[in-house]
């Protein structure tokens, strides 16, 4: 039998754990300086918890800006609750941090990309660190570096 490391996993898991101190460190200390944030998440995520009319607007997925008013964030083990404001409507979410595509802050170029790729034998998740440059779609910035996963990987 042999045994590897799945270092892979173990990064997805790490990069999560990022998010969830950030995001407590905001719950407790809110948001210093220009600091702001973008969350792409999978709407279809069974756990993810949103109002009828975001998830018929915005099917597979959502990005929603975490900047000048949030209220009511709660940081979870498995996710994080905020209400967050539609066209002066809040609106309740819940986003569990396995649904997150991306997380960026573009006020100091970082971001991480969640992606899911082909491995040789099957299908899992693959965690990428990356700045927010190759995000620029969400949020456009400056050049910065990619460093991504796969050239670790075999």
């Amino acid at each position: 039998m042999s045994r590897t490391i799945d270092y892979g996993n173990l990064m997805h898991r790490a990069m999560r754990s990022l998010i969830q101190e950030v995001l407590t460190d905001v719950e407790q200390n809110g948001l210093p300086g220009e600091h702001h944030f973008f969350i792409t998440f999978d709407t279809h995520h069974p756990d993810v918890e949103i109002a009828d009319w975001l998830a018929d607007r915005y099917p597979g997925e959502m990005t929603v800006v975490m900047q000048h008013w949030y209220d009511n964030l709660r940081v979870e083990k498995d996710g994080f609750a905020v209400t967050l404001n539609f066209g002066d409507s809040p609106e309740p979410l819940y986003i569990p941090y396995d649904a997150i595509k991306t997380f960026v802050d573009p006020s100091v170029e970082f971001g991480l990309r969640f992606e899911t790729q082909q491995d040789s034998d099957n299908e899992e998740d693959v965690a990428e660190a990356e700045m927010a440059e190759e995000v620029e779609d969400i949020a456009p910035t400056k050049d910065a570096e990619i460093v991504s996963l796969d050239s670790f990987r075999k």
